[in-house]
């Protein structure tokens, strides 16, 4: 099986999500202690804290057994990973927008994968946001880099399928 070079190339945006998660969070492990605030700007609106995450979104989880949440929230999804690479490889129907996002949403999900299996603390948030009261939040749950580009690529690969499915065909012209 041959692989081209346009279905290659969107893995670079996969290395660089993993890596930037990666610097970012041992900046934090190194800079803040947990569980404190390291820095704020414009006022409270963004603060960059230290916090660990044994959960997943939301904290979810994170008090089920040591096993569990190991087999639930690591070797699961490390399992759909390899699947979506497998489907993204032999798909040609994917138009390059498709291509891009599902390697954001890769790179966000191996980040968050790593820190599951090499940070006994789990994995490290720390962007922490003012909600404003907005849905009973007043501040967003913290997040990271890796965080970030699952929902923003994972929000663009929706849209680019409703697109898609609306205009009656996916390719884009490659």
């Amino acid at each position: 099986m041959t692989i081209d070079r346009k279905k290659m190339l969107p893995f670079i945006l996969t290395a660089a999500v993993i890596i930037l998660d990666q610097i970012t969070k041992a900046l934090i492990v190194k800079n803040i202690p947990l569980f404190t605030i390291g820095y704020s700007f414009f006022e409270d609106f963004l603060r960059i804290v230290h916090v660990a995450n044994t959960g997943v979104a939301f904290s979810m989880g994170d008090s089920m057994p040591f096993i569990l949440r190991r087999i639930c929230f690591g070797i699961i999804p490390l399992v759909v990973i390899v699947m979506v690479i497998v489907v993204y490889l032999r798909n040609d129907d994917f138009n390059s927008l498709q291509r891009w996002a599902i390697c954001g949403v890769l790179g966000g999900g191996l980040g968050n994968i790593i820190d599951r299996f090499f940070r006994a603390e789990g994995v490290v948030d720390f962007i922490d946001v003012k909600f404003y009261g907005l849905f009973g939040l007043e501040r967003w749950p913290t997040f990271n880099v890796a965080d970030a580009s699952v929902v923003v690529c994972g929000i663009l690969l929706v849209i680019s399928f409703a697109v898609a499915i609306k205009s009656g065909g996916n390719k884009d012209g490659e």
